[in-house]
């Protein structure tokens, strides 16, 4: 059994008489972190996936949940975000059983969080899971083993299936993709053209890096801008992608609207391209690079509670910064490369205007000290 990070947290959450969400991609460990920190306590688990779940929960009244959940100290549902009125069934459970420890996990933060937003101020913990880290596995194993395995890694990412099995993760990637992926944003989202949903998902992939523009990804698409960016916010909320948006001060050389989108697993990325050649072999090993590095700091500044803002920043000479975090209005800025025998110099034209607290250059040889 491989350690999570937030294990020891969630644990630390029981029976404050609060529900604890648990956010996340499918897959990526929620499932075995909620069994860990429920096997020595009584409990029910429901599965929102099911549709028998779906209907006993719709419209139940307080006694009846009463009755359902017995004597059980701690109810959990699974996939919550596939049961109708969640939010509403959790308040209830909160104010009217507050000895009954709720458990939900979501692989949808858009139907979880904002059905639960405005009727669970105050009544609600929330973690996010991501799929493994480098530091969980190197604390798994050790940092010599871990950091061999690193161009493996690069190509097949960091799945707990797909650390767990190795030989096979092409077939797991596949499975993954094919079976779960789309699986919350079109039976929830209501999005009917699902082939535009994968063409722009295999267009982002090809782009990581690298500044997005939605209306040239819609005229390639066939669908406005306004479009683009409603399904990129949908694949934000159910984990697939992030954003950094590009930093500015209102200089007049700056460029202020800039998006550059992540994958929170470059093995995932990989499969929606359909590469798993070897990084020797690859051609995107930089932008792969830069995914990989920016992806494992997110991880660690939200396990970590780091509220740290991020961006990148380029300027209209072309002249630009990979990463930078903002935080109590200090700036440390990052260049990004695979290679440490690259020659970077941060360019004057940010260093003079915002005086960066750090300049620092994350390589193959020193990126540990980054995401440790």
């Amino acid at each position: 059994m491989i350690s999570r990070v937030q294990q020891n947290y969630l644990d630390s959450l029981l029976f404050k008489g609060k529900a604890i969400l648990i956010f996340g991609a499918r897959q990526v460990g929620k499932t075995s972190i909620m069994k860990n920190t429920i096997k020595n306590h009584s409990f029910l688990w429901l599965n929102g996936d099911e549709p028998d779940t779906q209907l006993l929960l719709e419209n139940i009244t307080s006694d009846r949940l009463n009755a359902i959940v017995g004597l059980n100290k701690i109810l959990v549902i699974d996939e919550a975000q596939m049961i109708h009125n969640i939010g509403l069934l959790i308040k209830r459970m909160v104010d009217n059983f507050p000895e009954i420890q709720i458990i939900a996990s979501g692989s949808s933060a858009f139907e979880l969080a904002d059905k639960t937003k405005e009727s669970m101020v105050g009544r609600k913990e929330e973690i996010q899971l991501f799929p493994l880290s480098f530091s969980e596995m190197v604390t798994h194993t050790n940092f010599v083993e871990e950091n061999r395995l690193l161009p493996h890694r690069l190509v097949y990412g960091y799945y707990p299936e797909v650390v767990t099995n190795i030989g096979n993760e092409e077939k797991i990637l596949n499975d993954l993709v094919d079976g779960f992926l789309y699986k919350d944003i079109l039976n929830i989202e209501g999005i009917k053209k699902s082939a535009t949903l994968h063409k722009l998902v295999q267009m982002l992939a090809f782009r990581i890096g690298s500044e997005i523009n939605t209306t040239s990804l819609g005229n390639d698409l066939g669908i406005n801008r306004l479009t683009v960016e409603k399904y990129i916010d949908i694949l934000e909320k159910n984990f697939i992608v992030f954003s950094l948006n590009a930093f500015s001060k209102n200089q007049d050389n700056e460029l202020k609207k800039g998006r550059k989108v992540y994958f929170y697993d470059v093995g995932l990325r990989n499969r929606i391209i359909k590469n798993f050649k070897p990084i020797e072999l690859r051609d995107d090993v930089g932008a792969l690079w830069e995914n990989f590095i920016i992806s494992e700091r997110r991880k660690k500044l939200s396990y970590e509670n780091n509220f740290s803002d991020t961006f990148f920043w380029r300027n209209t000479q072309q002249a630009e910064i990979d990463y930078l975090e903002i935080k109590n209005q200090e700036i440390d800025a990052y260049e990004i490369k695979y290679n440490p025998n690259v020659k970077v110099k941060f360019t004057k034209s940010f260093t003079k205007n915002y005086e960066p607290k750090t300049t620092k250059v994350i390589h193959n040889n020193n990126f540990w000290e980054f995401i440790l």
